[in-house]
């Protein structure tokens, strides 16, 4: 089986983000990067579904991002997958999810694929976009938030189970097909040191888009459908105030019309 994961490389959701003066963006530098959590998921179980399919199975990383986003593929290949491929080009910086999935679409389309895992959604901007407009585009059913996965002994089909409110869902479909995934799904593994050395001598291909077929007015900030026009702070935290020298009651009634008339929340 050729199993496919979508990978994104986001900042370490310990790190502090600041928003550049001018609101075009955020202030990069001493940033740690990290694979988005979510896609541990996805990779822990790439690896799984290819311990279990045996044979000539494979698990293929494929991630679009700078230079920078080696780190989290070799991390990705240290874990246990096989290859990788790079999508790496000046021309995808400002891209929005539609640019980025049609991207990556097109080095999966190119690579061969069985089955597709990603994380159901990367903890930097949340749009939970982008592993459907891939699943769109290679015209592949997709279901997303997984938490338990099955594939037929045949590879045919596959069941998974989807916590929804008040209940699971279980869903069928046939292969090839995407598959979101979040916590729960499993325990993703750690790179042991022995996989680290061998992840060094992993092929990683890095392609760019004329090497995908790909225009820039297409898939980079040029074809965006969605544009940023500006990033805000949050607002800065206005000091609580403490009720003293007060009886119980007397402060619960101020802290009741504090919460109506200040705050507004009652």
């Amino acid at each position: 089986m050729k199993i496919i994961v979508i990978l994104k490389q986001v900042p370490d959701s310990e790190t502090k983000i600041k928003v550049k003066g001018d609101g075009s963006g955020i202030e990069t530098d001493g940033i740690k990067y990290v694979i988005s959590p979510y896609d541990e998921y996805a990779v822990e179980e790439a690896l799984k579904l290819k311990e279990k399919a045996g044979g000539d199975s494979t698990v293929t990383v494929v991630s679009a991002g700078p230079d920078r986003t080696v780190e989290s593929i070799r991390t990705a290949l240290a874990m246990g997958a096989d290859a990788a491929v790079h999508v790496n080009d000046p021309a995808l910086e400002g891209a929005d999810s539609l640019g980025v999935a049609r991207a990556l679409a097109k080095a999966i389309q190119d690579n061969g694929f069985d089955i597709i895992f990603a994380g159901k959604q990367g903890i930097d901007q949340d749009n939970s976009q982008v592993p459907s407009a891939v699943a769109e585009l290679l015209d592949i059913p997709q279901v997303n938030i997984i938490a338990k996965f099955e594939i037929t002994e045949d590879k045919s089909k596959a069941t998974v189970s989807r916590r929804i409110e008040g209940g699971e869902e279980t869903i069928e479909t046939s292969l090839p097909a995407l598959f979101g995934c979040e916590k729960g799904l499993n325990e993703p593994r750690y790179a042991s040191l022995p996989g680290i050395m061998k992840a060094k001598k992993k092929p990683v291909k890095t392609v760019d888009l004329a090497g995908l077929g790909l225009d820039a007015g297409e898939v980079g900030a040029a074809g965006s459908h969605v544009k940023i026009l500006k990033w805000i702070p949050l607002p800065e935290r206005q000091a609580g105030k403490i009720l003293q020298g007060m009886e119980t009651a007397e402060a619960s009634k101020e802290l009741v019309r504090l919460l109506r008339e200040e705050a507004k929340v009652i």
